[in-house]
């Protein structure tokens, strides 16, 4: 199955750099130094939201799980860094209640 609505899919602006890229967030700062490692900083935001969306759009979903607050679903695929390595990585989206756009939540690499 692939990410319902997945042309419709979004990565909120802070997701990328207060958070993935973030060296002093207390979660994503851990994150930060693959994705900087890999190339990816803020020089080139949008290129990081494009290869994420890339996954969204072209990979199957792993896992979806519905709560009272939306679906989340869980997204495996290979990530192109500007460095010129693939990475695998998973990536979390989720549809809010009420809402009809998959919203990026987090990525990992795994």
């Amino acid at each position: 199955m692939k990410l319902p609505k997945r042309q419709n899919a979004y990565v909120p602006p802070d997701k990328l750099k207060e958070y993935l890229l973030s060296k002093t967030h207390p979660v994503g700062r851990w994150k930060s130094k693959l994705f900087r490692g890999l190339g990816f900083d803020e020089t080139n935001v949008d290129l990081f939201e494009k290869r994420l969306l890339a996954v969204a759009n072209s990979e199957n979903v792993k896992e979806s799980k519905a709560s009272e607050h939306g679906t989340k679903y869980v997204i495996e695929g290979l990530l192109e860094a500007p460095s010129g390595k693939i990475v695998k990585v998973r990536t979390i989206w989720v549809i809010d209640e009420g809402q009809d756009r998959p919203r990026f939540v987090t990525a990992y690499p795994l």
